[in-house]
């Protein structure tokens, strides 16, 4: 009504208020000029400067008018409403009324006095989904309908938008009722249900694991794996920094607290650095930093309890060595293994090259870990149509397919892989489990034909000392003897 009544004021006066506004130099002393002439208030004179010149017609005039007139019965009408409980009590049960006319029915639900126990699970309907876990700790899940088929050649859609710094690492199709189980570097492992994941858009980063689980201070996910049935026969197998392997039953993590359980007892200076579930019939291979690996029969590692330690593994050469992976060679399938080195060199080697040893051994040459090539920095199992990323402690990131990575004989120093600034290390490396939109796959005999084409430099081949090396593994043998095992926490007995 205030602004109403100000408008009136100046279209009763508009030439006067026409004429000062021409002779006024700026907004602002036509303001005044208002304010003062026909005594307005600050918010009168500005509406009066905003009006347009279409509310000068008779029409308009006539309808600043009604609107005044009906402003001021609105403002009679609240002002009885708010000075009578009986007229307030009278509105409130006419728009009741008015209420139940329009949505006034039969109850359709029945209310009944019996308890019923319903699982939030039980709501849940089957639906397969995809899950995206990026290589700085963000998870998220999305319906498998949202990735739709597409040709071969296509250009592909993007699965999740990330830093810089960030990538997608590990993906993989889960149903809402699976299990994800969440191992960290503690020897901890939590669990929550496909369907308790965050779900989040196509190309949203999703959430960290930090606020998912009650991770404690330090301690961060190591390895991921979703389970649909915790079936018996089944193994959870983990290694850990000190190089101690152990066997668990995938049934002993089917009950797992909100809070977490310990997957294994582990000392203060170590650290779970791989972990894979298995069937009891692979063999395993772990690699240290220092350059060896040791292959062995997972059969040799009998099961034991959540709170054991473990079984040694391997027998570390040099108090600085520490294992860096773990790998579970799957019988009867060739594959590669990806071994790489912080001054940014690597290599492949045929599996079949890594000899089958006695458990707690000393292991044999994976990688020449020389003053050249740095120490080993990690080791994948790899094929053709893997994609590879590499990260350095500059921030720089670099991506290249599996399949232009030579495959030589483990006793060599391997290629470089990337070229590093003075100072510069590679501090990760990880198989990308997506690929980025507007790429397609890269078949290997493609891969193969590019690399004819494009070889590598004499100075980036290193040294390819062939597999001579027979001689050495016969002196390493001598040393793995006895078998010896590590401490299993008191808590089983040895199998016979």
């Amino acid at each position: 009504m205030h602004i109403l009544q100000g408008l009136k004021i100046a279209v009763d006066n508009i030439d006067a208020v026409i004429d000062l506004i021409r002779s006024s130099k700026d907004t602002e002393t036509a303001k005044a000029g208002l304010m003062e002439n026909f005594d307005l208030s600050a918010i009168q004179a500005q509406e009066i400067l905003n009006m347009r010149l279409s509310r000068l017609t008779g029409l308009e005039r006539d309808k600043l008018l009604a609107e005044i007139k009906e402003t001021a019965e609105l403002i009679a009408r609240l002002e009885a409403i708010l000075a009578s409980d009986t007229v307030l009590t009278e509105v409130v049960v006419t728009e009741l009324e008015e209420v139940k006319k329009l949505y006034g029915d039969d109850r359709r639900t029945e209310i009944l006095d019996i308890d019923v126990d319903i699982d939030i699970e039980d709501m849940i309907a089957h639906e397969d989904m995809v899950v995206t876990v990026t290589h700085g700790g963000y998870v998220k899940r999305n319906p498998q309908s949202q990735y739709r088929a597409q040709r071969r050649g296509g250009r592909g859609i993007t699965g999740a938008n990330t830093h810089e710094e960030d990538f997608v690492s590990q993906l993989f199709v889960a149903s809402t009722h699976d299990t994800l189980l969440m191992f960290t570097s503690k020897g901890r492992v939590y669990a929550r249900k496909i369907w308790e994941i965050p779900q989040a858009g196509r190309t949203a980063k999703g959430k960290a694991f930090v606020n998912l689980i009650p991770l404690q201070e330090g301690e961060r996910v190591v390895a991921l794996q979703p389970v649909r049935e915790f079936s018996e026969g089944a193994f959870v197998v983990m290694a850990t920094m000190r190089g101690l392997i152990k066997k668990t039953s995938l049934q002993a993590f089917a009950n797992i607290r909100s809070s977490g359980i310990i997957a294994l007892t582990i000392q203060d200076d170590d650290a779970l650095v791989g972990l894979r579930i298995t069937e009891g019939l692979s063999d395993l291979l772990l690699g240290t930093r220092n350059g060896w690996a040791i292959r062995f029969r997972e059969a040799n590692v009998r099961p034991m309890g959540r709170v054991a330690r473990g079984v040694r593994g391997i027998r570390l050469r040099d108090q600085d060595d520490v294992v860096v992976g773990m790998a579970a060679l799957p019988p009867d399938r060739p594959a590669t293994l990806l071994t790489v080195c912080e001054h940014g060199f690597g290599k492949r080697t045929a599996t079949s090259d890594y000899p089958t040893k006695n458990r707690g051994g000393k292991g044999v040459i994976t990688i020449k870990a020389t003053e050249r090539n740095g120490k080993v920095i990690g080791l994948r199992l790899v094929t053709d149509e893997d994609d590879l990323m590499l990260i350095t402690s500059g921030g720089k990131l670099i991506r290249m397919p599996v399949a232009g990575i030579p495959t030589i004989g483990r006793n060599t120093q391997g290629v470089r892989l990337i070229r590093l600034e003075e100072s510069e290390t590679v501090v990760a490396m990880e198989r990308l489990a997506e690929m980025e939109e507007g790429e397609h796959e890269v078949s290997p005999e493609v891969a193969a034909a590019r690399a004819e084409e494009q070889p590598l430099a004499e100075e980036d081949l290193g040294e390819e000392a062939g597999d001579d090396d027979d001689a050495e593994d016969e002196e390493e043998a001598e040393d793995e003897g006895a078998d010896e095992d590590g401490e299993d926490g008191g808590n089983e007995p040895k199998a016979n």
